[in-house]
């Protein structure tokens, strides 16, 4: 390649301008090259042989770059592959000693402390031999024996009610003290009810004890009713110093219309004839300006065959014992005789079914003998106890419910005027 001829030419560079002045170029070819182009078409090609020779120029210097720093790369890769191979080499043989079968120090300590003849093996062995006495089995059997074997052990102690100083010893020793005062006083109660028991059998005790438990009765049954019921046994009545009639019951006003009407009640803890009982009811109705007279007996002074309650002749007859559970012979006898007295107002009379009166009558008689043969299986069938009690349960709801047929009969005012009777 020629160089130029002249040694004058000036380049300048000023910013981003490259400035040539005189500039000439010799070469044969390559003015062959620009002459071939027109006057105005050599100067785009000058200007582009110089910008392309200056970029080449260029690049060239940046290729060498390139070029070198390639180089180091692949000599820094050489010495970090040697230095990684040193390390690994370096890190397995690390791993052998470590870990290797047999002669690494990780198996060779697991062995010492976990093997068959390691020290975990003779402690645990130490600590659980039953025959060492100073290990945990033998400390722990001899704590177990200590408290739970044998009756010298400290939980047989604590549950020995009999061994002062046991927790339960306190609780036995107050039970029994309880015990013996429920004793004491059953006894005390049962020596009382002998004692009365025995008084009430040997005078008037008894029968004043037989009338004070009919009349807790029959206060129920006059509340129940709107009636009123008084002791009259200790006063005279309307004969000359008769004190015949231990109760009169007056039928509430508001179903009488006004009207006294009564009923006697005698209480018979004795036993008399039939002829003696109907003199003196009939003495006690004149006495007490009764309408119908009724007469209670204890059940071992009652007639035969009026148990619990009978209609003999115009009085009634009824039996009540204060210490059974059943009144419903008593409860009956007292409605009837309400009802009874009631007929005997001229206004009721007229509206009165004589009919439904005698057939009410007769099933209250009908279920009373049902009721005394159920009381007898009872005494004789203990197994059908219940059956029997049930039984029992419906037939004095059908006695309650007769009576209250007799009482429909009387409703002589208009319909709110009935009983309130507990059924």
């Amino acid at each position: 390649m020629n160089s130029l001829l002249e040694t004058e030419t000036d380049v300048a560079v000023s910013g981003d301008r490259v400035e040539i002045r005189r500039l000439v170029l010799v070469d044969p070819v390559l003015a062959e090259f620009v002459g071939r182009n027109g006057p105005r078409e050599r100067t785009r090609v000058v200007d582009r042989a110089l910008r392309i020779g200056l970029m080449t120029l260029a690049n060239t210097g940046v290729s060498m770059s390139t070029d070198v720093v390639r180089a180091e790369f692949e000599r820094l890769h050489e010495r970090l592959e040697q230095t990684h191979a040193r390390a690994a080499e370096a890190f397995e043989q690390q791993l052998r000693t470590t870990f290797a079968d047999g002669d690494g120090r990780l198996p060779r300590t697991l062995e010492a402390f976990l093997g068959d003849e390691g020290k975990l093996h003779r402690l645990m062995g130490e600590l659980f031999d039953p025959n060492r006495r100073e290990g945990a089995m033998g400390r722990l059997t001899d704590l177990l024996e200590r408290y739970f074997d044998g009756d010298g052990s400290r939980l047989a102690h604590l549950l020995d009610p009999t061994r002062e100083g046991s927790p339960l010893h306190q609780f036995r020793n107050e039970v029994t003290g309880e015990f013996r005062s429920i004793t004491e006083r059953i006894g005390a109660l049962e020596s009382g009810n002998r004692a009365r028991a025995e008084e009430r059998a040997r005078g008037t005790a008894k029968g004043t004890d037989f009338e004070d438990r009919l009349e807790e009765r029959l206060a129920v049954y006059a509340r129940g009713a709107g009636d009123a019921l008084e002791r009259t046994g200790a006063g005279e009545g309307d004969a000359l110093r008769s004190k015949k009639g231990d109760f009169v019951l007056t039928v509430d006003p508001s179903r009488t219309r006004g009207a006294d009407l009564r009923v006697v009640i005698e209480a018979k803890d004795r036993s008399m004839s039939r002829r003696a009982m109907a003199a003196e009811l009939t003495d006690a109705r004149e006495n007490r300006a009764a309408v119908v007279a009724m007469v209670v007996f204890s059940p071992h002074a009652a007639p035969s065959g009026i148990t619990p309650f009978a209609v003999v002749g115009s009085d009634i007859y009824a039996v009540y014992d204060p210490d059974a559970n059943e009144d419903v012979g008593l409860e009956a006898a007292v409605r009837l005789a309400r009802a009874l007295a009631l007929l005997t107002l001229r206004e009721a009379a007229g509206q009165v079914d004589p009919t439904a009166v005698e057939e009410a009558l007769a099933e209250i008689s009908q279920q009373l003998a049902a009721v005394q043969g159920m009381k007898a299986r009872l005494t004789s069938i203990g197994s059908a106890a219940r059956d029997v009690g049930a039984a029992l349960d419906l037939l004095r709801a059908g006695i309650l419910r007769a009576v209250r047929a007799v009482e429909e009969q009387l409703r002589v005012a208009d319909s709110d005027d009935g009983l309130t009777l507990t059924a």
